[in-house]
């Protein structure tokens, strides 16, 4: 193997560093018009009006589009069929779509949505979890006798932690280009997922045989904020097209994205945690509750992977987990990056920090003593074989950072005695997170991901897959595991663009799922095509084909003999295609009915040391340095793998004190970048990221995903060290410095009224 495990340039650096990529809004498509939303003004109520004629008659040169008009089922094909492409009679949240305009320029559009007259009778809405009565989804977990547990247990803690909505912020906001034709549809996207949007088209403009193409277009950037809200923008682009014989721009500003796509699931999620004296997890009790707000989107999925992570990277015989998405008239929640493992595990890491203070033992100590080790059984019955590094990026991110002498300095030094320093006072927190990676249960399996890889008659090597790059590094990592598969310079390797007219179905780029399902695959493919070519030149030769080999791109026979370059035996048994399709390893079940079985293939491991400074004046936090030891199989490419383990691990530990989606009577408050704070170059610490590689075996290389597991427990390692510098247990992200300061006044007034 040449290429996997070196970092060759990715092939499109160059054009995103000089400004040439062309991202879906700089695509010029000639006569294309440009469409916008008519949203509801009202999070809840029944839609009385929808009057389009003050538009039309202001701006005759107009397509206006209401549910009146679909051609097919008003519904987006998620996972229930609930999602209105354009509310009807009744809206579900504020801001929810009504009607499309397309005008031949974006002002034209906006100012003639801006004369269609809505009228809506408003009802009283359901706004938050304490509210919500109505259950989209559950899902649970038994293992062991909980009751039994708690009966041998010598300590019962309880707690409940919260979190918000979470804004992803990715740099490019949603949009797409549709382009009708003669019985034909190309729509032209940012997005994580082609197949998706097809299907979801399909769905919509079911009966009128119109043949549905969807490419994407340089993506920046998703976080799984572009996996199914394209549907959405995609359905929409699409009906205005048909409406007006043109294509259509649909390209949101920034204040449009983030009222009307979706975010991450606020959670509440209780504990009650029975352990022995010397800190042994005995028994755990949890409930998971996640708002979905007002249609189901992508939530079962999301809480599932949320309850089957809830217990943590932890062993303990007695476990159980309910879990529970509620309706509300909110904005629907969807995909984000870790996909309901962070509120679980944040949670999670947060209760083990209060049983470490309860019984008066250190942080990392407690996590040692507990942490999963090869050969433990997880809730869902899951024996864990082989590659766990729970122990060991304890161990390595504790040592690197000094964690064990820090905290106990600054536990001393500060926590009790907060407020009356005049400096800065320091914290440092530590967290332990694994996540399952790949699809959960029997997911791969239904899905049977499939991808090709072709030798042309000019030497190149074409790799065919839906797997997309929106800035995490696909095509140069996928380009080097065919390259090793193939034996062949990695300057050969052509990624197609994702075409749904010209790749197969590899599934979605999301789950960590790309190199251990989609890699594995291609690996496979290659290795077979490379045999097809070697075999032909050994049937030219008339000898054995173990008997030829490929080296410094030449044919060679065993003795030595030069038989064909890489090229010429490319011309002449060319064009060469192989299709493989992904196989999951038998005898790895999952019952999605009692949530017992193997839950995920292989499961990464990471810890994270946040160290960081708390004014005592401001309340204001700075981070010093994150410090993050994370098993990731394989580091098929170091460098992006570094660059995706510091990147999540940013957003994960500014979710933790600085992010927060203020929320007020079903609307988002902080709705622009001006005042949707994220951080900046400026905010972000110093990072130490320790690669470990710990493959595992029925993988590709070994390699496991790296593109969730950083987004996991970042938070919770934020809100520790925050806790350490000042002795304020934040108990809901972000600890923004109002709710610090809420929890140090409720601290005052306890010493002032100890009863």
């Amino acid at each position: 193997m040449t290429w996997v495990g070196s970092s060759p340039p990715r092939p499109d650096a160059r054009a995103k560093v000089d400004g040439t990529a062309q991202y879906v809004a700089d695509l010029s498509v000639p006569g294309a018009w440009h469409g916008w939303t008519v949203r509801s003004p009202v999070p809840r109520g029944r839609i009385t009006i929808i009057d389009v004629d003050p538009a039309r008659a202001a701006d005759g040169e107009i397509v206006v589009v209401t549910a009146a008009d679909l051609p097919g089922p008003n519904v987006l094909q998620v996972i229930k069929d609930d999602w209105p492409v354009l509310a009807d009679t009744r809206c579900g949240h504020l801001n929810e779509p009504l009607a499309l305009v397309a005008a031949p320029t974006r002002e034209r559009a906006r100012a003639a949505a801006a004369r269609i007259r809505v009228d809506v009778e408003a009802e009283t809405p359901v706004l938050t979890l304490d509210d919500a009565d109505v259950e989209l989804a559950s899902c649970s977990i038994d293992h062991g006798d909980v009751e039994t547990g708690f009966a041998l247990a010598d300590h019962v803690i309880e707690g409940t932690f919260e979190s918000g909505h979470h804004e992803h912020a990715y740099i490019e906001p949603q949009g797409v280009i549709a382009i009708p034709g003669d019985g034909t549809l190309e729509v032209i996207g940012s997005l994580q997922c082609p197949y998706y949007l097809h299907h979801a088209l399909v769905h919509l403009l079911d009966g009128t045989g119109t043949k549905i193409r969807v490419r994407q277009a340089v993506t920046g950037g998703g976080f799984g904020g572009k996996e199914e809200f394209p549907d959405m923008i995609g359905a929409h682009a699409a009906l205005l097209a048909r409406a007006c014989g043109r294509p259509v721009k649909l390209i949101y500003d920034r204040h449009e994205d983030i009222i009307g796509s979706t975010k991450r699931h606020p959670s509440r999620v209780r504990h009650r945690t029975g352990v022995a004296a010397d800190g042994t997890l005995v028994a755990q009790d949890i409930e998971v509750l996640l708002d979905a707000g007002a249609y189901v989107t992508l939530t079962p999925v999301v809480l599932s992977r949320a309850v089957i992570h809830a217990a943590g990277a932890y062993r303990c015989p007695h476990v159980r987990i309910r879990g529970r998405a509620l309706k509300t008239n909110t904005p629907p929640n969807g995909a984000f990056r870790g996909f309901g493992a962070p509120q679980s595990e944040t949670a999670m890491e947060r209760q083990m920090d209060r049983i470490g203070r309860q019984l008066d033992i250190d942080p990392l100590t407690l996590r040692l003593h507990n942490a999963y080790r090869e050969g433990d059984v997880t809730p869902t019955g899951q024996v864990l074989d082989a590659s766990v590094s729970a122990l060991e990026v304890l161990e390595k991110a504790a040592a690197k950072s000094d964690f064990s002498a820090k905290w106990a300095y600054y536990e001393s030094e500060y926590g009790a005695a907060f407020r009356t320093q005049w400096n800065p006072c320091n914290g440092i927190g530590i967290a332990l997170a694994w996540h399952g990676a790949g699809f959960t249960g029997d997911g791969e399996r239904r899905l049977a991901a499939k991808a090709a890889v072709e030798i042309t008659t000019a030497g190149r090597v074409r790799v065919l897959v839906a797997s997309t790059d929106f800035g995490q590094g696909t095509t140069a990592v996928l380009a080097q595991m065919v390259a090793d598969g193939l034996g062949v310079d990695l300057d050969r390797i052509d990624v197609a663009e994702p075409d749904t007219d010209h790749v197969p179905d590899s599934g979605p780029t999301v789950a960590s799922r790309t190199v251990m399902i989609v890699g594995g695959v291609l690996t496979r493919g290659a290795m077979k095509l490379g045999r097809k070519l070697r075999d032909a030149v050994a049937s030219a030769a008339g000898i054995p084909p173990d008997d030829v080999v490929l080296t410094d791109d030449r044919y060679r026979s065993a003795d030595g003999t030069d038989l064909s370059s890489f090229d010429d035996a490319a011309r002449r048994h060319g064009p060469l295609r192989v299709e493989e399709t992904h196989v999951t390893p038998a005898g790895k079940t999952f019952d999605e009915t009692t949530y017992q079985g193997t839950a995920y293939p292989a499961y990464g491991w990471a810890c994270n040391v946040v160290e960081l400074t708390v004014d005592p004046d401001t309340l204001e936090v700075d981070l010093e340095k994150v410090t993050v030891a994370c098993d990731v199989g394989r580091a098929i490419h170091p460098v992006l793998c570094a660059g995706q383990i510091e990147g999540g691990a940013l957003q994960a530990v500014a979710w933790g004190y600085l992010e927060e989606v203020k929320c007020q009577d079903g609307r988002y408050l902080n709705d622009r970048l001006q005042t949707c704070i994220i951080p900046t170059a400026r905010d972000a610490p110093d990072f130490e990221t320790i690669l470990v590689e710990n493959p595992a075996p029925s993988n590709p290389h070994g390699a496991k995903g790296v593109g969730e597991i950083p987004m996991d427990v970042g938070a919770a390692a934020t809100l520790a060290a925050i806790e350490n510098a000042t002795g304020l247990a934040a108990a809901s992200i972000p600890a923004t410095p109002e709710r610090l300061l809420t929890l140090l006044q409720e601290r005052d007034d306890a010493k002032e009224d100890p009863a």
